[in-house]
C-alpha cells in the first residue's frame, strides 16, 4: 500500500529538529559548487566580473536555502523525499559544472539545470501538502507561480548574449528574492496569509550553520591547495598561517554563543515564519557571501603575497571580512535585539583599512584582516564573560 502523502510531513520530535542523513549528502553537491564559484572569482576578479559573480552567489544561496525550507516541511528519510534530493543532486551537480562557463556557451545548461532544481522542488511540496495542509497547499501554489515566472527568465537569460543575460538573471533573481517579501503575491488572490508554514527554527538553524561549515570548509580546502602550490615562495607560510587563523576567527564569531542565541529565537518567536526569513533566507547570505569573497582574498594573498594591493584585492582581502561581520552583525540583531559594538567597530577598521590598499602589499593586508577578525572575536568573548546570563530573544 502507498504511503499516505501526509507521513511525509517532518514530525514535531526532537529527531525531527535534526538534519538528517539525506540531506547531509545533498549538501556535498554545494561543497563542489562553492569550489567552482571560489575558482571562477580567483580566476577573473575585475570589478565587473566580481559583481556579476555575485548573481552565482545569490542563486546558489538561493536555491539551497529553499530546498532547506522543504526539507524542514516535510521529512528527508521518507522515499519520496529522498528521490527529491537525489535527483536535485544530479542537477545541481550539471549547474555546478556549468557555473565557470555560464556567461559564456554554458548559459542555458546553467540556466535549465538552476531551474529545473527549483521548479522540480516546489511542485513537489505543492502535491505533497495537496489534501494535508489546505493552507500550505495555497501557498505552494502561490510560489510555484513565482517560481515558474522566474524560471522562464532564467531560460531567456541562458539563450540571450552575455550583457542581456547578465540583465535577465538580474531580473529573475529580484523576482525570487522579492517573493517572500510580498507574501507571494498573485493577481486577483492577494498574497498568502502570514505564518502560514509550520516550520521548525531549531531545525533550520543548524542547516544554516551546517552550510556556514560548508562555506568554510570551502575556504580551508582553497586555501590548503593554493599554498601546496606556492608552499616554496617567501612569506607562503606566514600567510598561510594568517589565512587558517582567520578562518578559525570566523568560526569563532558565527558559533560562540551567536549561533544558539539565533536557534532559540527561531525556535521560541511568536513569528517563526518571519523571523525565519530575517535570520535565514536573507539573513545567512552576507555570511556566506563575505566567507566565499574572504577564500578568494586568501588565495590573491598565498600566490602574491608580495604583488602590490590592488583594488581587486582590497575588495576580497578587506571586503569578504567586512561583509562576514555585517551578515553576524545582522543575525545578532533580529536574534536579541541589539547589534554589538565589536562588529560596527571591526567592520569601521576593514574600511578604514582600504587606504592601505595603495601601499601595501596582498600579505599585509590578509594579516590586517586577521588581526580585525581577532580584535572582534575577543572583544565578543570578553563582553560575554562580563555578562554570563546570556541575553534571551524577545518572544514576539
Amino acid at each position: 500500500m502507498a504511503e499516505p502523502k501526509h507521513a511525509w510531513l517532518r514530525g514535531d520530535d526532537h529527531e525531527a529538529t535534526k538534519a538528517s542523513f539525506p540531506e547531509l549528502f545533498f549538501d556535498l553537491v554545494f561543497v563542489f559548487a562553492l569550489i567552482q564559484l571560489s575558482g571562477t572569482l580567483s580566476s577573473d576578479f575585475s570589478i565587473g566580473a566580481a559583481s556579476t559573480s555575485l548573481l552565482f552567489v545569490f542563486a546558489l544561496w538561493w536555491v539551497w536555502i529553499q530546498t532547506t525550507w522543504i526539507t524542514n516541511l516535510l521529512d528527508a528519510e521518507k522515499e519520496p523525499v529522498r528521490l527529491l534530493l537525489f535527483g536535485m543532486m544530479f542537477l545541481g551537480i550539471v549547474m555546478a559544472i556549468a557555473l565557470p562557463r555560464a556567461l559564456t556557451d554554458m548559459g542555458l545548461v546553467f540556466a535549465i539545470a538552476y531551474s529545473a532544481m527549483q521548479i522540480a522542488r516546489s511542485l513537489f511540496a505543492t502535491f505533497a501538502f495537496r489534501g494535508t495542509d489546505g493552507d500550505s497547499f495555497r501557498t505552494f501554489v502561490r510560489i510555484d507561480i513565482w517560481v515558474v515566472t522566474a524560471s522562464l527568465i532564467w531560460i531567456a537569460g541562458g539563450i540571450a548574449e552575455s550583457n542581456w543575460r547578465v540583465f535577465l538573471w538580474s531580473i529573475a533573481l529580484v523576482v525570487e528574492y522579492l517573493g517572500p517579501v510580498v507574501r507571494y503575491w498573485v493577481p486577483g488572490a492577494g498574497s498568502a496569509p502570514r505564518e502560514t508554514l509550520d516550520i521548525n527554527g531549531e531545525h533550520l538553524a543548524e542547516r544554516c550553520a551546517l552550510f556556514v561549515i560548508i562555506a568554510l570548509g570551502e575556504t580551508i580546502l582553497t586555501t590548503g591547495k593554493t599554498a601546496s602550490t606556492h608552499i616554496e615562495a617567501p612569506g607562503t607560510v606566514l600567510v598561510l598561517c594568517g589565512a587558517f587563523i582567520g578562518t578559525v576567527l570566523m568560526w569563532w564569531i558565527y558559533f560562540h554563543d551567536n549561533q544558539e542565541r539565533v536557534s532559540d529565537k527561531a525556535e521560541h518567536t511568536q513569528r517563526p515564519q518571519k523571523t525565519a526569513q530575517h535570520l535565514f533566507t536573507y539573513g545567512h547570505l552576507p555570511i556566506v557571501a563575505g566567507i566565499i569573497l574572504t577564500a578568494v582574498g586568501e588565495d590573491f594573498a598565498l600566490s602574491a603575497p608580495h604583488e602590490e594591493g590592488s583594488l581587486k584585492h582590497g575588495m576580497a582581502l578587506l571586503g569578504g571580512p567586512a561583509v562576514f561581520l555585517v551578515g553576524t552583525a545582522w543575525m545578532r540583531s533580529v536574534a536579541v535585539g541589539s547589534i554589538p559594538y565589536s562588529h560596527l567597530a571591526g567592520i569601521a577598521l576593514l574600511v578604514a583599512g582600504s587606504v592601505l590598499v595603495a601601499t601595501a602589499d596582498n600579505a599585509t593586508l590578509q594579516i590586517f584582516a586577521t588581526g580585525v577578525l581577532l580584535a572582534v572575536a575577543v572583544w565578543e568573548t570578553l563582553s560575554r564573560r562580563q555578562s554570563p546570563a546570556r541575553a534571551t530573544a524577545p518572544s514576539s
